[in-house]
């Protein structure tokens, strides 16, 4: 072992809010060695590991890893191709859209391997995981074993010298756990150089026994550190469970005692759970496979298999939650779905996750629950004080249910699940992340409910000393239940000493290989390893900047882009669709308007009057109106967009040349429309009063003489068309590529992906510009087809300067994704990302970018919100080429505009967006 530590933390705190993650933890990891961290959900373990690996900023304390502050940034650039870090969770590293082989070569590009060097590493370690047969298949159809094996060759593509593994085999099945171990084994021992250092959270206390060295967490402090050996040593215990227990504050030992479990009494009657051959199949994917099995009544039977294996859905159709494809389930000798609520009452379940509502305290909880079930209210009093009495939680009675311990939570869970006295209760990994002595609580009262009250109890769990605990167990692997019987007996069968090594036996023996020997040891020799090669270390590129590494960005960007056609067609699609929409649908053009007359003159020069109106392309006539209420009754209802109104004597005035007025009731309900309306009836009434003054002799002039008539430039026909269509263009690159650009960076913070960009050579402007190109290619894609569909659909050709508008397009295109990713600095979800770019780009699009109102129109703060857009310059080029057929000279001050854009959001986006996680 080392002299020197991999890692040296010397009174380091770390807080989320007002939760203390790390309360001044001081260590000295070894280095060259498997050291491990013991504890529960909470303990401060993935906080710790993240801190170590670089990928958490840290707060208070220093922390040296591999000789320097892992603080500094210099040092952990210059570390970070020695470290490989595998977050917690399955496939948490992984892009799920991506195959085998290409998560493990966007690795190795990232960390600088040349082709040739890649290929062969990759190769290796395909074929050392037995991943290589699937190395076409995507990550997200992988078991969850095979997903952290493949985690786990991405995390050793670079051969480090620390690897860090956060919780790597929670959830996977024991095989999957011990070829993982395996796998680790061979990898250290094929290092270059000195031994490889591995630090290792566990939630497993039997994985834990295999690590050269350990340190107990628990609430955030460091209980002490040792082997496994020494820690029991120092506690007097046999086992490692046990000893954590005992290194616990004599607080939290108060009161626990050894869990002991009385012998189940006989039943009598149907069993309370039969399933034959339950068949559950989501499209061509079978997640049951004709499970079959018998529950006893009071019995506490375990589901033991993992993630994926298909324990939740075969407990979810048992309680009607979900129907089965075939099969039957029965319920206490009566079909599932037949009992109707009266079934539902003998039933209670608890999901794997918290579900619960979290804002409402402990009380309120169970009495919501109560109330549910129909419990009568004295009733409900009375059983809600026993429970609170009976499960411990009478002190938290008026918490909030969100700020409660984890064990705590999980109690009152239980309480939720039985408040309505269920005779079958099931329970779906209900310890999972709860500390030994939480676990030992919990199910003291799982067996008071089984033996005293006769309650069944149906239990997944990863756990095997759990699963030890239960009467029966069923064993369950890819949908189909292999072996099911006492835990004893199904390792007397299997000739070995342990569940986990039935369990091993019989996956072996249901995927047709050699049994191995079960009871040989964590680390057996090295002798009849295959001997290979040792791996040449990467030469890695710059920190600053590589194109290698940017181009792996835009490599798999592209990918996972191409393999969501959802998503790719709504890219490629989307803004046809809309622009469609926008150039035929949208017009400011007003047409054919509804007009009605109440003529209360009926002379030859009223009927002249609305004889000029009929003759409007504007106008379309309807039946005339009777009465003055007949006209309010038309406008209300929509039936005429204006009346005109003629009055008595009104023939009799125009000949005499007295000045004349003619009533127009315009429905104002669309101001602009209604403008429109009153422009279009008095320039209707100046034609006719001209008209006839030159057409009647005699009649002497009533208008002036002067004829103002307006011409148009640029759009001689008035036509909408001519701006909505590349007005319609501007928006419409505004809108998507931003949306598209923030929803990809935030999509990485969701799934946790971005982890990869603080614990790899990857930089952030190698991360943000990697990713943006595949979006900047698709908004020219777009930007062609919108260019097609103006000509060729909407008949607008392009009259001005190709090259310039595609210029412009370029660098405007660069400036909203640049936008998009603005956005994507400072939200978090998905959800927010979508509706913030939405409102952010359409908000300044339609009221300060000139679309609706000329910018130069604007002052204040509107004024300066349409000059800090790109869309303002960008509609100017559009309208410019399109409609006014200007070239580079008349546009060279917008397209310049757009370039300044591009390094002002990169700029602010680079300085947003965390190196590190907080």
């Amino acid at each position: 072992m080392a002299a020197l530590p991999v890692a040296t933390l010397r009174g380091v705190t770390h807080w989320y809010g007002d939760v203390l993650a790390l309360d001044a933890v001081t260590l000295d990891i070894p280095a060259g060695c498997m050291a491990g961290l013991i504890g529960p959900d909470g303990a401060g373990k993935s906080t710790l590991l993240a801190l170590v690996a670089g990928a958490t900023q840290g707060q208070g304390g220093t922390l040296e890893v591999l000789g320097g502050n892992i603080a500094r940034r210099l040092h952990r650039s210059a570390v970070c191709p020695q470290i490989a870090y595998l977050p917690q969770g399955l496939g948490k590293n992984l892009y799920q859209d991506l195959s085998v082989h290409e998560n493990v070569s966007f690795f190795g590009r990232v960390f600088g391997l040349g082709h040739e060097e890649r290929e062969r590493r990759i190769r290796e370690l395909l074929e050392s995981t037995e991943l290589a047969d699937f190395a076409d298949r995507p990550a997200k159809q992988l078991s969850g074993g095979m997903r952290q094996k493949l985690g786990l060759c991405c995390a050793l593509i670079h051969d480090p010298d620390l690897l860090i593994l956060d919780e790597p085999t929670t959830g996977v099945d024991p095989l999957s756990r011990r070829q993982f171990w395996d796998l680790i084994r061979r990898m250290r021992a094929r290092h270059v150089g000195a031994p490889m250092s591995v630090i290792v959270a566990t939630a497993y206390m039997e994985e834990a026994e295999r690590f050269d060295w350990l340190v107990a967490l628990d609430s955030g402090t460091a209980l002490a550190t040792g082997t496994p050996a020494e820690l029991k040593a120092r506690t007097e215990t046999t086992t490692l469970e046990d000893a954590f227990i005992a290194l616990l504050p004599a607080w939290r030992r108060r009161g626990h005692t050894t869990l002991t479990i009385p012998a189940r009494a006989p039943s009598a009657g149907a069993p309370a759970v039969e399933a034959r051959s339950l068949t559950r199949r989501f499209r061509d994917f079978t997640a049951v496979d004709r499970a079959s099995f018998t529950i006893e009544r009071g019995e506490i039977f375990a589901f033991v298999g993992a993630n994926g294996s298909g324990k939740t859905t075969t407990m979810r159709m048992l309680t009607g939650l979900l129907p089965p494809t075939e099969g039957e389930a029965l319920l206490f000798g009566q079909p599932v779905g037949l009992g109707g609520m009266e079934a539902r009452r003998r039933v209670g379940y608890m999901s794997q996750s918290f579900s619960l509502y979290t804002e409402l305290t402990v009380a309120q909880n169970l009495s919501l629950h109560a109330r549910l079930f129909h419990i009568p209210r004295a009733r409900a009093r009375e059983r809600i004080d026993r429970l609170l009495e009976d499960f411990g939680l009478r002190p938290y009675v008026d918490h909030p249910a969100g700020q409660l311990p984890l064990g705590i939570r999980q109690r009152l869970s239980l309480a939720v699940a039985v408040v309505h006295e269920p005779e079958l209760l099931v329970l779906d990994e209900p310890t999972s992340g709860v500390d030994p002595i939480a676990r030992d609580e919990f199910w003291k009262l799982l067996i008071a409910l089984s033996r005293a009250r006769g309650v069944t109890i149906f239990v997944s769990t990863h756990f095997m000393n759990e699963a030890a605990r239960c009467d029966r167990v069923s064993l369950m692997a890819n949908g189909r239940v292999l072996a099911t019987d006492r835990p004893q007996t199904l390792a007397e069968r299997r000739g070995v000493y342990t569940l986990e090594d039935a369990f091993i036996s019989v996956l072996e023996e249901a995927a047709g290989r050699a049994v191995t020997d079960h009871g040989a040891a964590p680390n057996p020799p090295l002798e009849s390893e295959p001997q290979v090669k040792p791996a040449r270390r990467p030469i890695f590129a710059s920190r600053v900047f590589s194109f290698g590494r940017l181009l792996a960005c835009t490599i798999r960007e592209t990918l996972e882009l191409v393999r969501d056609p959802i998503r790719m067609g709504f890219a490629l699609f989307g803004t046809v669709l809309l622009m469609t929409i926008f150039g035929a649908g949208i017009s400011t053009d007003v047409n054919n308007l509804s007009f009605a007359v109440l003529d209360y003159d009926r002379s030859l020069e009223s009927d002249l009057y609305v004889e000029g109106l009929r003759g409007s392309p504007y106008f379309a006539e309807r039946p005339p109106l009777v009465s003055e209420l007949d006209l309010q009754r038309r406008l209300t209802t929509g039936d005429v967009a204006a009346a005109i109104e003629i009055p008595p004597g009104f023939g009799r005035s125009l000949r005499k040349g007295v000045p004349t007025e003619i009533g127009a009731v315009v429905d104002g309900a669309m101001p602009f429309r209604a403008q429109m309306i009153g422009g279009y009836l008095q320039a209707a009434h100046e034609q006719f009063l001209t008209r006839f003054a030159s057409q009647t002799p005699g009649a002497p002039a009533v208008v002036a003489a002067a004829d103002i008539e307006p011409r148009f430039r640029y759009n001689q026909d008035f036509d909408s068309v001519y701006a909505m269509v590349p007005g319609s263009m501007a928006m419409l690159l505004a809108l998507f590529p931003a949306i598209l650009m923030a929803l990809a960076v935030v999509r990485e913070k969701e799934l946790g992906s971005i982890t990869n960009l603080y614990v790899t050579p990857l930089s952030r402007l190698e991360f943000l510009i990697g990713k943006q190109i595949p979006y900047i290619g698709i908004s020219l894609v777009n930007f062609f087809l919108m260019l097609a569909l103006s000509s060729w659909a909407f008949h607008v050709p392009l009259k001005g300067s190709f090259p310039t508008l595609f210029l412009g397009t370029v660098l405007y295109v660069t400036a909203t994704t640049g936008y998009g990713m603005l956005i994507s600095s400072f939200t978090g979800s998905q959800v927010a990302a979508l509706f913030g770019t939405m409102i952010l780009t359409v908000l300044p699009a339609t009221q300060f970018a000139g679309l609706m109102t000329p910018v130069s129109s604007l002052s204040g703060a509107a004024y300066m919100m349409g000059r800090g857009f790109p869309m303002t310059y960008y509609r100017l080029v559009s309208v410019g080429t399109f409609t006014k057929g200007l070239g580079f000279a008349d546009l060279r001050t917008q397209v310049a505009a757009l370039a300044v854009f591009l390094p002002i959001y990169t700029a602010l986006t680079f300085t947003l967006l965390r190196g590190q996680a907080r």
